[in-house]
């Protein structure tokens, strides 16, 4: 019987765990985010170099939007909403990469990531308006609605996981049969639009994660 094409591919197992490609990129991302970033700010200057330079554009871009979102200070949450957006290009990009395995066409990293961001939000909430009054907010505008805020925060936390993986397992489908079919000059095109295509779904990710976040502190009250 033919596997599963969603079932994962399974590269090495340590002990009784299976490691699938998704994982091993997964990892290949954050040592090579946490060797690049080690060298390129090892000695941070005044006077920026190019790779310093872009950096900064990088951070303050992100730290702009996250305030026209969020409607105060970025700082507080740009370590967070940041390094998300940036892991997630990279993710999403690696569907371009011969031999790599996008981790967000796995439904394990979009859960997880759905999973931070759910725990976040309400981490955040908590610490800027008190525990009680966060609470107090599920009750309104009448305690009867209970059950229905309390579901409206677990569905959205699914739409967020269901939106990234959905498209970016689609679009791994279609290089595939593209490839098959074509062979390996005419996807070129798509391979570009799925680097377009990994960027916006990396960007509406955090852009929903913002929201939901600026909701739980009470920014859209404010």
């Amino acid at each position: 019987m033919d596997a599963s094409p969603l079932a994962p591919d399974i590269l090495f197992h340590l002990g009784p765990v299976p490691i699938s490609r998704a994982v091993v990129t997964t990892w290949a991302i954050m040592a090579a985010l946490a060797v690049f970033l080690k060298i390129a700010l090892r000695r941070p200057t005044v006077d920026a170099g190019p790779v310093q330079a872009a950096l900064e554009i990088v951070v303050t871009t992100i730290a702009t939007q996250l305030r026209e979102i969020l409607g105060r200070d970025p700082w507080p949450f740009l370590p967070l909403l940041g390094s998300l957006f940036i892991f997630l290009v990279l993710a999403n990009l690696a569907a371009v990469v011969p031999g790599a395995s996008p981790p967000t066409g796995h439904i394990e990293t979009p859960a997880a990531l759905a999973l931070i961001v759910f725990l976040s939000s309400h981490a955040y909430g908590i610490r800027a308006r008190g525990g009680a009054k966060y609470l107090r907010h599920y009750l309104e505008p009448n305690p009867f609605l209970l059950p229905l805020n309390v579901l409206s925060e677990l569905t959205r936390t699914f739409s967020l996981m269901i939106r990234l993986f959905g498209n970016m397992m689609s679009h791994e489908f279609v290089i595939a049969i593209v490839v098959f079919l074509a062979g390996l000059i005419v996807p070129i095109p798509f391979l570009l639009l799925g680097i377009l295509i990994g960027i916006i779904q990396a960007y509406i990710f955090t852009v929903l994660a913002t929201v939901y976040i600026a909701a739980a502190v009470g920014a859209v009250e404010a």
